[in-house]
């Protein structure tokens, strides 16, 4: 139990290439009491990773099956694959009082919003500098080919324009200072009046009934 109660939880949304994954995993490594969210996919496993890891592999009638059961807490369709976060790897989390950290998509984030208190979610965009710089890092990756390449930029120019519904705004120009400003967000948000109160409270309590101290 983190001292605050229940948890929360903290979406990071980003166009590919604008070091999302980057900044989570550091995130998690340097923040106690955080955990990553490990998302469901139908996509097929790259070389080295594991189920459970990176991903819960499922088939997509098993995907389909889930979304019946309204067993997501989100769920979107990229290209031609299917990625959700269940509540089963999320509610026993934040029960727990520990915060939970997911990686989705600007329409992952607005599920999220739609169906939790609004004191129950954080969410962050992540923007590349520019246009520019986030092709040139696409392309730097020398894993992809002309044409994913393209169909990126097409999707991150879908998941810029939805700026405006997130809480805070990340621009990652120089990673060391996203690092900084991202870690900062989130303890600030642990600070919150609403997380600490009750705990605010049972400190009030000792003064309002002294216990004969001198």
């Amino acid at each position: 139990m983190n001292g605050r109660g229940k948890g929360f939880i903290i979406i990071l949304s980003a166009p590919s290439g604008a070091g999302k994954s980057t900044l989570a995993n550091h995130l998690v490594q340097t923040l106690p009491g955080l955990r990553l969210s490990v998302s469901t996919t139908t996509r097929a496993p790259r070389p080295g990773e594991r189920p459970g890891h990176a991903y819960h592999f499922v088939d997509q009638e098993g995907f389909r099956d889930r979304i019946q059961r309204g067993e997501f807490l989100e769920w979107a369709e990229v290209f031609g694959n299917y990625y959700g976060t269940e509540r089963s790897n999320v509610d026993p989390v934040l029960a727990q009082g520990e915060d939970l950290l997911l990686d989705i998509d600007w329409q992952g984030a607005r599920q999220v919003r739609a169906c939790r208190a609004a004191t129950e979610v954080v969410s962050v965009a992540i923007l590349p500098p520019s246009r520019q710089v986030l092709q040139s890092r696409l392309q730097g990756r020398g894993s992809d080919d002309p044409q994913v390449i393209a169909r990126r930029m097409a999707q991150a120019g879908e998941e810029v324009a939805h700026w405006e519904e997130y809480d805070y705004l990340l621009i990652n120009d120089d990673l060391q200072q996203a690092q900084a400003e991202l870690l900062a967000i989130v303890m600030a948000e642990r600070l919150r009046r609403e997380r600490v109160g009750e705990r605010a409270r049972a400190i009030l309590a000792t003064f309002q009934h002294p216990s004969g101290d001198g």
